[in-house]
């Protein structure tokens, strides 16, 4: 076994799911739910289902594209997308003044 590979695709997908919508939905799911282990399962089965789409579809893409070509256009959609989220942030009206957002509805 590749441990090398093991621990960075590890770390890799785990630093990018803390903190996402889909952690947010479980956390509400299993705050809510009255099994939180039926939660775990689920939501693990899941994850582990598109990762396993992923792999599929990635080998398929490695026998027609060259890795660097993979790379590349990996990197470039993340800075396309990392564009548009900083272009599309939008500030709310007043969020520079200082004040809590109670006191700038009331005004």
């Amino acid at each position: 076994m590749d441990w090398k590979l093991f621990a960075s695709t590890f770390a890799a997908i785990f630093l990018a799911e803390m903190g996402d919508k889909t952690q947010i939905a479980t956390l509400t799911l299993a705050g809510s739910g009255s099994s939180r282990w039926v939660v775990f399962a689920a939501s693990a089965l899941a994850l582990v289902s598109t990762s396993a789409v992923a792999v599929l579809l990635g080998e398929v893409v490695s026998r027609h594209v060259p890795a660097i070509w993979v790379k590349r256009a990996a990197g470039l959609v993340f800075v396309v997308l990392g564009v548009i989220y900083l272009v599309g942030a939008k500030e709310e009206p007043g969020a520079r003044s200082g004040e809590p957002p109670s006191a700038r509805d009331q005004s």
